[in-house]
């Protein structure tokens, strides 16, 4: 039986910081990018340094689940 993730509260402003930390070079581009996508109701950007497609928070979100892949704007809390 696996355990229900809990939506953290700041889940879809903010990354978590050992996803995403503030010291990136960038932190802030990617956190602009991110803002914009999903003002545009996008389901993802395009990481700057790497071009991989990254979802936003509000994609993650909606899927109602974490798929504990690492993904930068999970909005769930990680399991213990």
């Amino acid at each position: 039986m696996s355990k229900a993730h809990r939506r953290r509260l700041d889940g879809l402003t903010r990354a978590l910081p050992h996803r995403l930390n503030t010291n990136n070079p960038n932190f802030l581009v990617i956190s602009e990018m991110h803002d914009e996508a999903v003002s545009q109701n996008r389901p993802c950007y395009r990481d700057p340094t790497s071009g991989y497609s990254v979802f936003t928070a509000v994609f993650l979100s909606d899927r109602g689940y974490c798929c504990v892949s690492g993904c930068r704007h999970c909005p769930f809390e990680p399991l213990q």
